[in-house]
């Protein structure tokens, strides 16, 4: 009797670490979901309090999981990031052609979904100028641009145009215009201006380089950025 009471009790504290181990990762990801969330609304200002409150949790548990607001807000950005390349991923997994493929990401980010679902969608247009406004040495600026960067190759991956060096740059002006019309597109919703802006990018950017799209080929990895 007294031999299984001492065995019970040493499970019991085997088990103790390991169950600690999967609540605080549990934890540790609800605060990084609901601050992606929560720092697309409302921009950087959104406080540790607020986000603590959207994950069920209490404030005073923060620091156990980060040491700081700017490191959670490093998280924040490259979640977002995370979620945004996973999406683009879908688009273009049936596609069967770098036009299909290219359309894909181009008809899937202007959408009125997109416009309005601010805490989900796109962290280029919902961040840029926040993170903007950091200091240089801040840890979500580095996140933010390796963010930017797998989409900027998501979308070179893409591109019509030859070679990558073409690529890079054909993707860049289109990931300019994508984010620049989004954002314009938020700030004047409810106006038809809005719509304005989105249609006349999405015009743009499918009728650019017909004759690239006329040659259907292959999707094909350019570079080696994770998707």
């Amino acid at each position: 009797m007294i031999a299984d009471i001492y065995y019970s009790s040493d499970l019991e504290v085997m088990q103790m670490p390991r169950v600690c181990r999967a609540e605080t990762e549990k934890n540790r990801s609800a605060i990084r979901q609901a601050s992606a969330r929560l720092f697309r609304e409302q921009g950087l200002r959104a406080s540790v309090n607020d986000v603590m409150g959207a994950a069920g949790l209490t404030h005073g548990g923060f620091y156990g999981h980060f040491a700081s607001k700017d490191e959670l807000a490093a998280e924040a950005c490259a979640t977002a990031f995370a979620e945004s390349a996973a999406r683009w991923g879908k688009r273009v997994s049936g596609a069967p052609d770098l036009a299909a493929a290219h359309a894909a990401i181009i008809e899937g980010y202007l959408t009125p979904e997109n416009r309005t679902a601010v805490g989900t969608s796109c962290p280029m247009a919902a961040l840029a100028t926040d993170v903007a406004r950091e200091a240089a040495d801040k840890p979500v600026r580095k996140t933010f641009r390796k963010g930017l960067e797998r989409l900027i190759a998501a979308l070179a991956d893409v591109e019509p145009a030859r070679g990558a060096d073409g690529a890079r740059v054909q993707a860049l002006s289109e990931l300019a215009t994508l984010v620049g019309a989004m954002v314009l597109a938020r700030a004047t919703l409810g106006h038809p201006l809005s719509d304005e802006i989105m249609d006349a990018a999405r015009q743009s950017l499918l009728t650019r380089a017909p004759s690239a799209r006329r040659t259907a080929r292959p999707v094909h990895r350019r570079s080696r950025h994770a998707r």
